[in-house]
């Protein structure tokens, strides 16, 4: 029964300020979380259960690429085929139950594609690309039992009259062979390939084709109906459950396909005639195409795999599907729970109650092709890219262990307890740990370390690092019931390291930052992680941002910004204090800043230069004994709330114009622009004497011609550039 636990409200809505500095938790309970985790002996389920895997022992290597076929007659002995060695011959190999293996015959063909055994455990065997059935006697010797005129032969498979059916590419045909040899064109599935095929107790046929990707049921009198067409181009295998559910597995991306501009129609075989009840063959074109994708082309399959489940009253229903893993082979265990072959990580799945599914074991070579179950709960499995023989089960191995990805904590951590939930159920289960500061554990990382467990975990005893890696190891009870693990989480801390402020400068004159939008009173909500996952995934590094940001037009305002930052994580906050450039002691401006700027009426103190010193600290997420801090003062900056001065304004009178001419100057700073009016019109700039407006005093002329009338009245403004004005006039006569 799996444990869960709560997150309550309280502890979120904390967590929310001061998230990055409180204790963390890495955690695991999902099979994603162990794909780069190495497993030995070991079982994960979807849900993230860890138990002991069952048994999984090599019995045979063939020396073959490929191991195609495999069956078990009724004394125990295994038969396996598949791609040739060399030449243009091909073996069929035997195993006995003792598990010695030889060569048991050699048939011509580049390869055996499908084997089954009759009730005489007389062995049968489907080459290609020739397309030959073969009987080998218990001796190795060989005889032709049937041609059905066809390239490629994909299954065969007995029903309970002793009549062999043999599953066909290139014309998508079925055929039904009688025990002394006789057969014919049973169904024709518009296909160009049935690639798999098996039979109920009803003696129904189903099969599986491509390019398709049909799900066809076939009646003992031919009658044929499509339970399912799969989005997927290839339906690889299909078994039948006892109460009659069918599982099917489809693979590979359907591509539009184009019928030449002349179809051409091969000739075909005249068939026997049709047994009583069969459906009469049908005239159809067919096209040459290429062979469905198994064994090295196999590769080059994409879109991954879908397994469907179809009720018994033809509902059929996705069950499993996977991006990477490609869908070869389907069975039973002794318990009726599907297993599922893939390549090309030679990964075995079994389906549990949905939507759960367990990665069981994984196989050296890549690809596992074939299944084969025998008696006394016997499994054994054949595969490709290396062609060996498998005994899976029926019990469990002895001991597993699993050594997990490297965490990295992001900054030199203290560890503390590791946690588990499951049971031991009468075994064992033990942790340890090794910890580093390089991404990949070397000979300069910690050596292992066990984990004292007290109940359900124990403190991690590894040296504070940035890297950590734990190693569990499971062991069956002496009655060989397997521990099981639910999930885990290890809790860890960065050390604390003190906040850096990166730049700190003043803002333009007469602008304020909108009001502070956040304030110190927590949050009262929380943000749940996504479904599945019982914690928020690790935050990033807060950072108060440098960059831009709008501000407000307010005139006598002057303020400041920051860039800060913090490498736990840590949220930070913010303490202004002022001074004059003569003074010695800091005042302070404001305490409590969250924001990454401050802007203050500047008109509260008298004009001069000024610096403000920052000092930021991480305080919000950390006890005060350890909380820190950074400081830093700015550049020396000018509040200005003083106009100008306009001096020594007067006209003169040159022929018929008239020249005004003024002196203007500022204590603190320069002299931006200066403008006129003549008798309250529009205002118009007047250029400095230097023709720039560079200095705290310039002088100014302005020649006025043509002015008509007997007084105008002449207004000067001159602004500095803190925005503070000053203006005159002088009346002309």
């Amino acid at each position: 029964m799996r444990i869960f636990r709560i997150l309550t409200p309280a502890l979120g809505a904390a967590s929310l300020i001061s998230w990055a500095v409180e204790t963390k938790t890495w955690s695991q309970a999902s099979q994603s979380d162990y794909e780069k985790a190495e497993v030995k002996r070991l079982s994960i389920r979807s849900d993230g259960r860890i138990t002991l895997a069952p048994v999984f022992e090599e019995v045979f290597d063939s020396s073959a690429p490929y191991l195609w076929a495999l069956a078990e007659d009724s004394k125990g002995a295994l038969y396996a085929g598949g791609g040739a060695s060399s030449g243009s011959k091909t073996r069929l190999f035997r195993m006995d139950p003792a598990g010695s293996g030889r060569v048991h015959a050699e048939l011509e063909g580049a390869g055996i594609q499908a084997i089954a055994i009759d009730r005489q455990d007389r062995v049968y065997a489907a080459t290609s690309p020739d397309g030959q059935v073969w009987r080998i006697a218990a001796n190795g010797s060989v005889e032709p039992f049937y041609d059905p005129k066809t390239r490629y032969i994909w299954a065969l498979a007995f029903d309970s009259s002793g009549n062999l059916y043999v599953a066909t590419g290139d014309g998508g045909e079925i055929h039904r062979v009688s025990p002394s040899g006789a057969g014919t064109v049973f169904a024709r599935t518009e296909e160009i390939h049935v690639r798999s095929m098996g039979i109920d107790r009803s003696g129904d046929l189903v099969v599986g084709t491509e390019p398709g990707g049909l799900i066809i049921r076939i009646k003992p009198s031919g009658e044929s109906f499509v339970l399912h067409q799969a989005a997927k181009r290839e339906v690889t295998a299909v078994a039948i459950a006892p109460d009659g559910t069918i599982y099917a597995a489809a693979v590979g991306t359907k591509q539009p396909s184009t019928l030449p501009a002349t179809p051409s129609q091969p000739p075909a075989p005249t068939p026997a005639a049709a047994p009583p009840g069969a459906q009469p063959p049908t005239a159809r074109v067919t096209t040459q195409q290429p062979p469905p994708s198994l064994g090295p082309a196999a590769t080059q399959l994409t879109g991954g795999s879908e397994l469907w489940r179809i009720a018994a009253d033809g509902h059929p229903r996705k069950v499993w599907s996977d991006s990477q893993d490609v869908v070869y082979a389907l069975a039973f265990d002794a318990e009726t729970r599907l297993l599922i072959g893939t390549g090309n990580r030679g990964r075995i799945y079994r389906l549990e109650e949905y939507p759960l599914h367990t990665l069981l074991v994984s196989a050296a070579p890549s690809q596992v092709l074939v299944f084969a179950p025998g008696s006394k709960g016997r499994m054994h499995l054949a595969t490709g890219n290396i062609g060996k023989v498998f005994r899976l089960g029926p019990g469990l191995a002895e001991d597993g262990w699993l050594e997990s990805q490297v965490m990295d904590a992001g900054a030199f951590s203290y560890w503390g307890r590791l946690t588990y939930y499951g049971s031991p159920e009468g075994g064992e289960v033990r942790f340890e740990s090794r910890s580093g500061n390089l991404d990949r554990p070397q000979r300069h990382w910690s050596p292992w370390a066990p984990i004292p467990l007290n109940d359900n975990g124990g403190r991690i005893t590894s040296p504070p690092a940035r890297f950590l890696q734990y190693r569990l190891t499971l062991k069956a009870s002496p009655q060989g019931r397997s521990p099981r693990v639910d999930s885990l989480d290890v809790a860890y801390q960065a050390k604390n390291v003190a906040p850096v402020i990166e730049q700190i400068e003043a803002t333009p004159a007469n602008y304020r930052f909108p009001p502070q939008t956040l304030t110190i009173t927590p949050s009262q909500s929380i943000t749940l992680p996504p479904l599945g996952r019982r914690r928020p995934a690790p935050s990033t590094p807060a950072s108060s941002d440098s960059g831009s940001t709008s501000m407000q037009n307010a005139k006598g305002w002057v303020g400041v910004r920051w860039a800060a930052s913090d490498e736990n994580g840590d949220s930070l906050i913010a303490k202004l204090e002022i001074r004059g450039v003569n003074e010695r002691e800091w005042k302070l401006l404001k305490d409590k800043i969250r924001d990454k700027g401050y802007s203050w009426d500047s008109t509260t103190f008298p004009d001069g230069e000024y610096q403000v010193r920052l000092t930021v600290s991480d305080s919000p997420g950390n006890p005060p004994a350890s909380a820190l801090s950074a400081a830093s003062e700015s550049d020396p900056f000018l509040i200005d709330n003083t106009p100008p001065e306009i001096l020594d304004l007067k006209f003169t009178s040159q022929g018929k114009d008239k020249v005004v001419t003024w002196r203007a100057k500022d204590a603190l700073s320069v002299l931006e622009k200066a403008e006129y009016s003549v008798d309250g019109g529009e205002w118009l700039v007047a250029a400095p004497v230097t023709g720039l407006s560079d200095a705290q005093e310039l002088e100014y002329s302005l020649r006025l011609p043509h002015l008509t009338g007997s007084e105008h009245t002449v207004a000067v403004c001159v602004t500095d550039e803190f925005d503070n004005t000053a203006v005159a006039k002088i009346v002309i006569r």
